[in-house]
């Protein structure tokens, strides 16, 4: 009997248990709840939870935002490195040694169609003395020594191309002067009271002073045709010029006094194709401004107040 009363009150016992935890997890729960209420009203709860960072969408990226562009800063240039200004510097100095070549190379250039035009108007100049001296006429030489030497020696072109009309050779001045000594030589009746009376008197009296003064008119004469052989043509003029009979030869003296310009005209054509500073030209015209390399450094200029057409034609001396 005892053990089911025991029995009987266990049972009894068991669903007050359970009601009573029931009822205390109920009052656990709404205890909660209005704390969490309170706390959430305080705002508690904000503080308590955990931040997560924003995550950035891909779309909202990949849209650029037009209504609020921000400014780019321009970058800052960077320094150069001391390789870049060695670098620099070798560059500088390769482009400055280039320049130094280029203006060489140019003055050479100019230096040498310079020389060119002077060797060019110098053969001009011979080719000009060999026509003259074999009596030949110019032709095309006369347009090629107007074109260079015009502008520099007027006048001594115009001489060789005046004396190209009408030449005359050193053979031909030799063999006219052969015919002329007959008439050179005579002192017959045709002379005068006063050079008959000179003649005399230089016969009655020997005066010893210079074996050229007691030369005979042949002697003369043939000394004359020695000095135009030799192209000494002022000295065989004034050989002649002495003869008794000199008014004969006054055309011979006459086309040996044009001779011996022409010569003196083409020395200074030539000079003036070897040292003239300014004024020579090449074949199309143009200034020789390139200084001749046998030229002097100081060179004499146009004398002051006189034209230059007028410049005395000076000989290089000997």
């Amino acid at each position: 009997m005892q053990d089911n009363s025991a029995i009987s009150s266990a049972t009894q016992t068991r669903p007050r248990s359970r009601s009573g935890v029931i009822f205390v997890a109920l009052l656990a729960f709404l205890l909660g709840a209005l704390l969490v209420a309170w706390a959430g009203s305080r705002g508690y709860l904000d503080k308590l939870q955990p931040v997560e960072a924003p995550t950035e969408e891909p779309a909202a990226i990949a849209e650029p935002d037009t209504e609020s562009p921000v400014p780019e800063t321009p970058e800052q240039p960077s320094q150069p490195t001391a390789k870049q200004l060695a670098t620099i510097g070798s560059i500088e100095g390769r482009l400055a040694l280039l320049e130094d070549r280029l203006s060489r190379i140019d003055f050479q250039t100019d230096a040498a169609s310079g020389n060119a035009a002077r060797a060019e108007g110098l053969l001009i100049a011979f080719a000009a003395r060999r026509m003259v001296d074999r009596g030949e006429p110019l032709s095309y030489v006369a347009d090629q020594l107007r074109l260079r030497f015009a502008n520099a020696q007027p006048r001594a072109v115009q001489t060789v191309i005046d004396f190209s009309k009408n030449p005359v050779t050193i053979d031909e001045l030799r063999a006219r002067l052969e015919a002329l000594s007959p008439e050179l030589s005579a002192t017959g009746g045709d002379m005068s009271l006063w050079d008959r009376a000179r003649t005399e008197l230089a016969g009655m009296f020997k005066v010893h002073r210079d074996s050229a003064a007691l030369m005979s008119p042949s002697a003369r004469i043939e000394r004359a045709s020695v000095m135009l052989t030799a192209k000494r043509i002022g000295s065989a003029v004034s050989e002649v010029e002495r003869l008794p009979g000199a008014e004969a030869a006054d055309r011979w003296i006459a086309d040996a006094r044009r001779y011996e310009e022409v010569q003196r005209a083409l020395d200074l054509l030539e000079t003036t194709a070897m040292l003239e500073p300014r004024r020579l030209q090449d074949a199309e015209g143009h200034k020789v401004d390139q200084p001749s390399p046998l030229a002097t450094p100081a060179a004499p200029g146009p004398v002051p107040g006189i034209d230059e057409a007028d410049q005395p034609m000076e000989l290089p001396v000997n």
